[in-house]
């Protein structure tokens, strides 16, 4: 696996039952997946002769980030090691305006959008829609709501052009909530989908998922599953794939981002369904038949916790196991830091104000924000 974050360490461990033996090439050795996989390379993933030396020797390639340069993954295809997803499907993770041509070609429901090369491109975007706010997004390397800007104004429309790269300019979408799709695809075409997810943000980063999302009619969830799924088929995906998605006021979705890997939206999976999407990943990217998707619990709550200015998180496990003796906590091994995501919890149960409530509580508790 390339990269050594949580979603590495998550993956691994979702590996050990069925004894397979994960290398890992990661930038330093305190990496989150660094500190629990045994077979550890460090080195620099933009640098081909590395990631040769690092895939020798191992059956297949996958990813917990989508920044490997795409040459570099049809060198390694070239090479015989299979890589999955492969660089033909994980361009539309990379490229935002790749992956908002692809999916409007396919018929999938999209903001409108288009590439603007400067502050004038983007006041014409703007008024062809009737005017001013609109979203910019660099087309490469944003997450969590970095390289996305709101624009107002053309006088604030300045900023995003300043890294000498193309963004993509897209409607302000007015939206009731925020979805997510978890689908997972394997390379003889098996796939499965995971219940639609409401997705709550806060300060552009995930801080809730609620599954199955409240309130959803099993028609539009039916039509995500399915929209889900048939992006992942055409684009020829392998592994998991993340759909985000937008619910408008007229009940219909749109689609907002792609990720072609574990994902926050899915993190409920390790103890609310029946194989969680890391299982499901590693059987994907082998090759090896599907695991079950559906939900062990009627709901299931993730809440991430993110750093603040309490870092000893190890004394508030007293407390929140007490409380909740249901409780699972996933701590990712890294340094506290404010605003970084350093673990989440899941609850789950059939009440799900409580089930809620015990979400927030608890990671309010290890956040250090709620101290009783």
């Amino acid at each position: 696996m390339v990269g050594g974050g949580q979603l590495a360490r998550m993956t691994h461990e979702a590996g050990i039952p069925l004894g397979i033996r994960f290398k890992l090439l990661s930038d330093t050795p305190t990496d989150s997946a660094a500190q629990v996989v045994g077979d550890v390379v460090i080195g620099d993933y933009r640098d081909l002769d590395t990631l040769r030396d690092f895939a020798r020797g191992c059956d297949v390639i996958t990813f917990d980030h989508e920044h490997v340069p795409l040459e570099h993954l049809r060198a390694l295809e070239a090479d015989g090691i299979p890589v999955r997803p492969g660089p033909d499907a994980l361009q539309h993770a990379q490229d935002k305006g790749v992956m908002r041509e692809r999916l409007t070609a396919l018929g999938a429901p999209c903001p409108r959008h288009r590439i603007v090369r400067d502050v004038a491109d983007v006041v014409a975007f703007a008024e062809e829609g009737g005017g001013f706010p609109v979203i910019l997004k660099t087309v490469r390397g944003g997450y969590d709501g970095k390289g996305v800007w709101f624009v107002r104004s053309a006088e604030d429309a300045a900023d995003p052009f300043r890294a000498g790269v193309p963004v993509l300019a897209e409607e302000k979408v007015e939206f009731v909530r925020e979805l997510a799709a978890n689908v997972v695809r394997s390379p003889h075409g098996q796939a499965v989908a995971y219940p639609v997810v409401e997705s709550r943000q806060v300060d552009g980063v995930c801080d809730t998922v609620i599954a199955p999302a409240p309130d959803l009619s099993a028609e539009l969830a039916g039509s995500a599953q399915e929209l889900a799924l048939r992006i992942a088929h055409e684009l020829g995906v392998v592994g998991h794939l993340a759909v985000e998605l937008f619910e408008t006021p007229d009940g219909r979705i749109l689609v907002n981002e792609l990720a072609m890997r574990p994902h926050n939206s899915g993190h409920w999976t390790q103890d609310g369904a029946v194989t969680s999407q890391f299982a499901n990943h590693v059987r994907a990217v082998l090759d090896l038949p599907l695991g079950d998707p559906r939900p062990r619990a009627k709901w299931t709550v993730m809440a991430n916790v993110l750093g603040g200015d309490y870092p000893d998180m190890y004394s508030a496990y007293l407390h929140c196991m007490a409380r909740d003796p249901q409780l699972k906590i996933h701590m990712y091994g890294k340094d506290v830091k404010p605003g970084r995501k350093v673990g989440h919890v899941n609850t789950y149960g059939d009440d799900l104000d409580d089930v809620l409530e015990r979400a927030s509580h608890a990671a309010g508790y290890l956040r250090g924000t709620i101290t009783e």
